[in-house]
């Protein structure tokens, strides 16, 4: 997507055929569990499936372009042994227009192999940037301890904690510092769950540069250059050229 880019539902825009939007909507949904670069622009753009205009049937087309032009691209994935869990958390802060609600961003790894990944409008409206943070990683932390449960049950091991990457410090001190309890209880109680998980060391948090947050890719339409930085990192490349190699 255009970087940057902001719609919203009442758009002044003349009106397109809905049959029609939603139709390549739902192609792309269906493409996007294979192609995890796909995900927040389909995502975001699944949003105005209700009356779509002129404007989102051209940002819309321009993912097609992009897809036009990376047919060859998927997922790599390679056999490492000893392969640990990791997942990646990051939120952008109040990007839909109409409900002034974020999007939550997902991504789990089992060695360097990407495996699962989401990109979801928050249900609540965060209040700051941790928030917005903070209810990501809860997101993400039931999410990997599905995913560890599921990887002991086939391995027939322990579960093991799993280590969780974001890159809001204040969420992590939120997450993991009683002191900071009271100034959080207008938050949903669910989303506290994450501090029973790292209190019980079943999610371990730790911190990394917002350069270095893979999550990224999945919460905000970026510049070209940082979107295939971020695409090659989380091991979408041409299968093609590899495969002839």
């Amino acid at each position: 997507m255009e970087s940057r880019l902001k719609l919203s539902k009442s758009s002044s825009a003349p009106a397109v055929d809905p049959t029609s939007y939603r139709s390549i909507v739902g192609s792309l949904r269906y493409l996007m569990n294979s192609r995890p670069d796909l995900a927040y622009s389909v995502g975001y753009l699944s949003r105005f499936m209700e009356s779509p205009t002129a404007e989102h049937m051209v940002a819309i087309k321009r993912v097609l372009r992009y897809i036009a032009g990376t047919l060859h691209y998927g997922c790599y994935y390679q056999r490492e042994k000893e392969a640990q869990l990791t997942g990646f958390s990051d939120s952008d802060l109040a990007g839909d227009l109409d409900t002034r609600k974020s999007t939550t961003g997902v991504l789990f790894f089992l060695g360097s192999s990407l495996i699962t990944w989401q990109s979801q409008k928050q249900r609540v409206v965060a209040l700051s940037s941790c928030e917005a943070e903070y209810i990501a990683a809860t997101t993400a932390a039931c999410q990997g301890i599905w995913l560890a449960r599921l990887l002991a049950e086939l391995k027939g091991e322990k579960v093991r904690s799993i280590t969780l990457k974001m890159d809001s410090e204040s969420a992590i001190q939120l997450s993991k510092n009683p002191v900071f309890h009271d100034r959080s209880k207008h938050i949903d109680v669910r989303y506290h769950f994450i501090r029973e998980c790292v209190e019980e060391n079943r999610v371990k948090l730790q911190s990394v540069r917002t350069a270095e947050e893979l999550a990224d890719i999945l919460t905000k339409a970026l510049g070209p250059q940082q979107f295939c930085e971020l695409r090659s990192k989380i091991g979408v490349i041409d299968v093609q050229t590899v495969n002839k190699a």
